[in-house]
């Protein structure tokens, strides 16, 4: 598969089409620190096919640079990560890479163009933040651009994911446009809405994912693909309990830092597969006494109860906690990881701005999600390294797509292909 990646963020997406095989010719991304990972996982990739991973582990383990590893792995000089945003200024100048890069790689063409605009604008949370300036967010129609890559490439078919709100944006007129403009453009559509824990994720995570086919006049039926589904065995408490016990405004990392061996969800999930002893990531955010308190409030609500603090309750039984005079709005701002819970709720790129909403479960550690802890939640596995400081790497792992949800996609799109 000669795949074409636009928005490609961190490359969660990205991430099950390289574990089917897919060969990339360009991912698009205007983030500057999540194309640094894009590069830096790339280097994996290249690596492991040439069977010199040891030169990856010697990178997480900072025994090398990070631009020592990409010269190893041959992405250092690459066209591989475009770095840029998708405009009509910048349009010609991306495809022209792509077309050097097939060039490059002895390839004639794009097979599957992957992919999804930025969502925070058609998620329903983001227009109630965003409120009157959704409706002139210019991300409102980024779709515009994947059409012409479309027309531009002529792929076989095309994988467009995005949050469910993109179906409601702007009234429904959003997606309304998006399909006619596929339509014109040559593709047949058929979506359906995706929940993560169905495929390996222990998370209730909701996408609409689109598959496109490029019309033919000798087909008549187009089916969407039954995507194969994993039955899940395990709780949320599975992801997180071998990872070691730390504090706020911590990082552990480096070798024999793990708690116990692997498991089987986790080794299920390619999150740490047998034999693997690089932790890496395992750093969480400073918290103040006042936050601290509270998260301590909402884990015993749960651990005792099964109840989420409420913070209209709060504000009446412990008023010294409260910050906010509208605790109406606030009612749902802080809510524990679900350790007994076959899924955790949607981690979202709001982990970034503070930890309210991702508390751990053990009262003993009394803190928010690590960035590795946030990673395995998404799925991704602990030798994908996120570049950036912490902040963007929360940013980039909310964004993702899930990893092991994204190889079921990829398994069967092959599977279609051939």
């Amino acid at each position: 598969m000669v795949i074409l990646d636009l928005f490609s963020g961190a490359g969660g997406l990205s991430e099950g089409f390289f574990r089917e095989g897919a060969t990339f010719v360009g991912h698009v991304e205007a983030d500057a620190h999540a194309c640094d990972t894009l590069r830096t996982r790339s280097a994996y990739w290249n690596l492991k096919n040439e069977n010199k991973i040891d030169i990856y582990h010697d990178y997480l383990l900072k025994k090398i640079t990070r631009d020592e590893l990409w010269e190893e792995a041959n992405v250092l000089n690459s066209n591989d990560v475009i770095n840029t945003m998708i405009s009509d200024e910048t349009f010609d100048d991306i495809t022209k890479k792509v077309k050097q890069n097939l060039k490059t790689k002895n390839l004639k063409k794009v097979d599957i163009i992957i992919g999804g605009p930025p969502c925070q604008a058609y998620s329903v949370v983001g227009r109630a933040r965003m409120k009157e300036s959704v409706s002139c967010d210019p991300r409102n129609l980024l779709y515009q651009y994947y059409v012409r890559f479309l027309e531009e490439f002529q792929p076989k078919m095309f994988v467009f994911e995005n949050v469910p709100g993109l179906k409601t944006a702007g009234g429904g007129q959003y997606f309304q446009d998006l399909k006619t403009a596929l339509d014109k453009a040559g593709y047949h559509i058929e979506l359906d809405e995706l929940i993560a824990s169905d495929y390996g994720v222990l998370q209730n995570r909701k996408r609409i994912i689109i598959i496109g086919w490029r019309k033919n006049k000798r087909r008549t039926n187009y089916e969407y693909p039954k995507f194969e589904k994993i039955e899940n065995k395990y709780l949320v408490e599975d992801v997180l309990n071998d990872l070691p016990k730390t504090k706020p405004n911590n990082m552990i990392e480096g070798k024999g830092k793990y708690r116990t061996d692997t498991n089987e969800y986790l080794k299920m999930s390619k999150i740490r597969e047998e034999g693997f002893d690089i932790l890496t990531q395992h750093e969480t955010r400073m918290h103040n006494e006042r936050d601290l308190k509270i998260y301590k409030e909402a884990i015993t609500a749960w651990n005792k109860d099964k109840k989420r603090l409420c913070y209209a309750e709060l504000a009446k039984r412990r008023p010294e906690l409260i910050t906010h005079n509208n605790t109406h709005s606030f009612t749902n701002r802080f809510n524990v990881i679900k350790a007994d819970e076959p899924a955790s709720h949607t981690i979202l790129a709001h982990m970034a701005m503070d930890g309210h909403y991702y508390i751990h479960p053990d009262i003993k550690q009394l803190r928010s999600l690590s960035v590795r802890e946030g990673a395995r939640l998404q799925s991704f596995p602990d030798d994908f390294y996120f570049e950036g400081p912490r902040t963007s790497q929360f940013r980039q792992i909310g964004n993702a797509v899930p990893p092991k949800m994204a190889e079921q996609i990829a398994k069967k799109i092959k599977e279609i292909l051939k």
